[in-house]
């Protein structure tokens, strides 16, 4: 219109654009800022989600109107995405083992169980017990400690089974700790069968593994912990995290364990009768 001074009407027809197209006007819509502010905020969070968690989370969180496409518009352009390495920062405060063969069809099903090694800031060694369901992606428990034998192993274990129950299987690969006498003798008289998967194939432990790796893409390559005591506090508060508001894919976005509102009981005084 400007080059050749056509009209509206003229040049609409030559490029096939209706003139309403034109001469329409986006209208930004009331709550479009703080949703936007909302997914900034979150994925500064939690810088290791995709938008898909995002969203999930924050529908969880109340926010109705956060769909998936939604949330996947504003993460295009805000120009979000996950980092490829993220620098840790300090905080301010001081028998056939296979996954596929034995593949857990309940709660209690099969558990499996790993170690996990990091070094705090003055490059002392902290070894870290992580312990899943299979079945509900339930993180059970992380112990941490500077040294985790046989009889610790069995501290865990009895003590996750005192709060979750007794699984049938335990899953494991060959390492020392598992593998103890005290160990087997212990399990095999409650009557928990072992599992342990070929040495040298992890791949046999695949849910553990894949826990393990989301542990550490979230959590440790992100941390620096300058003690044990400091390492067992963020640990237990990512646990809880990870079991009640972290979404996980394979359970159609929703946490393992996700928490219930209970509602209160509203106590009346007894009705004497005369």
């Amino acid at each position: 219109m400007d080059r050749y001074c056509i009209s509206e009407r003229t040049a609409c027809s030559l490029v096939g654009l209706s003139r309403a197209a034109y001469r329409y006007m986006p209208l930004p819509r009331d709550d479009e800022e703080p949703l936007r502010a909302e997914v900034i905020r979150m994925a500064g969070t939690y810088g290791r989600y995709g938008y898909r968690f995002i969203a999930s989370m924050m529908r969880s969180a109340g926010w109705g109107q956060a769909t998936t496409a939604k949330v996947a518009r504003i993460w295009r352009q805000e120009g979000l995405k996950i980092p490829q390495k993220q620098p840790p920062r300090g905080r301010l405060w001081l028998n056939d083992g296979s996954c596929m063969r034995l593949r857990a069809t309940h709660p209690n099903h099969v558990w499996s169980y790993d170690f996990v090694f990091i070094r705090d800031a003055y490059g002392r060694k902290i070894r870290m017990l992580t312990m899943i369901d299979e079945f509900s992606r339930k993180c059970l428990t992380i112990h941490c400690a500077r040294r985790i034998g046989s009889i610790q192993v069995i501290e865990q274990l009895a003590n996750a089974m005192i709060t979750h129950g007794i699984p049938e299987h335990i899953r494991s690969d060959n390492g020392p700790e598992f593998i103890a006498k005290e160990l087997r003798k212990w399990l095999s008289g409650i009557g928990v069968k072992t599992a342990y998967i070929t040495p040298g194939s992890p791949w046999e432990n695949g849910f553990c593994e894949s826990f393990n790796g989301t542990f550490r893409d979230n959590l440790l390559d992100g941390e620096i912990f300058y003690s044990l005591q400091e390492a067992k506090v963020v640990v237990g508060e990512w646990v809880k995290h990870y079991n009640h508001e972290r979404p996980h894919s394979s359970l159609g976005y929703r946490p393992p364990a996700p928490q219930v509102q209970i509602p209160k009981i509203i106590q009346t005084q007894p009705i004497l009768l005369q």
